[in-house]
């Protein structure tokens, strides 16, 4: 009996599966089964839709929902129908992508419809849910679709089988034509209690150093270069000090193109541990790494509402400390920035609220305290959260308001804050470039939140250039071809 994993990609506050990345779900079945055929939802859609593989016409952009095809793309009729099917799907964590669309419950059903193979359903969506779109509820269900609904189908929650199946899941990566950003998984679960999020509900338990250099040797024999440190709530939680350093220096030593990391809370960056832990991860991670610092929220009140486990004076030292330690520029660009994280919709927001997150945000501008990005998003009440009982009633009150005040923020704020980072003819090495909007085309480095960088001109998509920029959006940056690069 043949397997075939079909990935519809996966974004959880404590992970991403989204192309570029390849995320655990569907590494650690591969691994569990030995040998399976892995396939995406592109190629589902681009088999479903009968579509050719065709040049982007000058006016079109490139269809996203297509780009990530496997090897397996020209076969997976024969292979959908002689396999067993194991569909890894969920988002939890909305957001845009710029080069993949992840798949629904919905979509995934219409798209296997015609099929009668066996079904699994894993990965987010068969245990708390799935909703790809913020501010909205969880997708429903249908269970009688699936022959199996099982978040952890063959023990992928288990780290005493994942200590095997993330090594021996490596094999996936040869049926992937296109780099990926392999998703490394340090730690699972949360102590906080936030009203949101999913973290607190899982155990927490944290994988051992050298089972993680294991599955990275495995990955970079088969040709993998680019690697984060990203499956766990936060990465100064991950056991202690000595064992970060020692995990970090043994990663270095392997010569990695990208080695980053993902979520911090920002209450373990301010102590005397944590200040040693950034220095580490400035020292032995590669330039452009991003904190993701879980704020949510500036307004006190919902802070102590939502019991949100950050206050914005500790957020204020934690970037202060990144900004010492991590702002320094190597290839133009800084070697460790703290990112923000604004959640709207939470329990005891008010119109007030948006202006106090403003002032908040705005200081870090006004005091020359660089940061990365700001990600605001939706609410999305899960089931297990407090949020889930409150649902969606601030959202709807509040959401007139949202507009303006994004615009704001994007407009005083992001950009502004892009002309600190990334001064103008900044020169940004290696860019990917990845899509075409019309005439101009769209690219990024590789790494945890990497700036998207637009070239009002056609370049040779997936091959890297080194790019000066010359001009700034709110949220992307302005370029011109400095030098076209091989293929990596």
């Amino acid at each position: 009996m043949s397997y075939c994993i079909i990935d519809c990609y996966t974004d959880e506050p404590s992970g991403l599966g989204v192309p570029p990345y390849l995320g655990t779900y569907p590494r650690y079945i591969a691994g569990a089964l030995k040998n399976s055929y892995y396939v995406t939802i592109d190629d589902l859609r681009f088999w479903r839709y009968r579509k050719k593989r065709k040049r982007t016409k000058l006016n079109e952009k490139t269809d996203i929902k297509t780009y990530n095809l496997t090897v397996n793309y020209q076969n997976i009729e024969k292979i959908l129908k002689n396999s067993v099917l194991i569909i890894v799907l969920g988002v939890q964590t909305p957001g845009k992508y710029l080069s993949a669309v992840p798949g629904s419950l919905h979509e995934i059903c219409d798209l296997l419809k015609d099929v009668k193979s066996k079904k699994v359903l894993t990965g987010p969506a068969a245990g708390i849910g799935t909703q790809k779109i913020g501010g909205k509820r969880i997708e429903k269900l249908k269970k009688e679709f699936f022959d199996i609904v099982d978040e952890n189908f063959l023990n992928i929650n288990d780290y005493n089988k994942v200590r095997e199946y993330s090594v021996n899941g490596a094999y996936i990566i040869k049926q992937i034509p296109d780099i990926r950003v392999i998703e490394i998984e340090t730690g699972r679960g949360c102590d906080g209690k936030c009203s949101f999020c999913v973290e607190s509900l899982k155990k927490i338990e944290f994988r051992d150093p050298e089972e993680i250099l294991k599955e990275v040797k495995a990955f970079y024999d088969m040709g993998c270069r680019y690697f984060r440190l990203g499956k766990q709530p936060c990465f100064y939680s991950y056991k202690n000090y000595e064992e970060i350093k020692k995990l970090l220096k043994a990663l270095n030593n392997m010569n990695l193109k990208m080695l980053h990391i993902d979520n911090v809370n920002p209450n373990r960056v301010i102590t005397e541990e944590g200040i040693k832990i950034t220095k580490a991860i400035v020292k032995y991670c590669t330039p452009g790494n991003v904190a993701a610092f879980g704020m949510e929220s500036f307004d006190e009140r919902v802070i102590r509402k939502n019991n949100l486990n950050t206050s914005p004076e500790t957020l204020y030292r934690a970037v202060q400390i990144l900004n010492k330690y991590g702002r320094t520029r190597e290839k133009g660009i800084p070697r460790f920035l703290p990112g923000i994280n604004i959640v709207l919709g939470l329990m005891g927001e008010t119109e007030e609220t948006l202006e106090i997150n403003y002032r908040g945000l705005k200081r870090f501008l006004d005091e020359n305290l660089l940061l990365r990005r700001i990600n605001i998003r939706k609410v999305v009440p899960f089931p297990g959260t407090e949020m889930f009982d409150h649902g969606l009633k601030t959202l709807k009150k509040n959401n007139k308001f949202y507009y303006r005040w994004r615009e704001k923020i994007r407009e005083e704020i992001d950009k502004e804050m892009l002309k600190m980072v990334f001064p103008e003819g900044t020169l940004l090495k290696n860019v990917y470039a990845e899509i075409y909007n019309g005439k101009t085309t769209f690219g990024r480095q590789f790494g945890s939140y990497p700036i998207v960088v637009g070239v009002r001109k056609r370049l040779v998509l997936k091959n890297f250039y080194d790019i000066t920029i010359t001009d700034y959006g709110r949220r992307s940056l302005t370029g011109a071809v400095r030098e076209r690069l091989k293929k990596d």
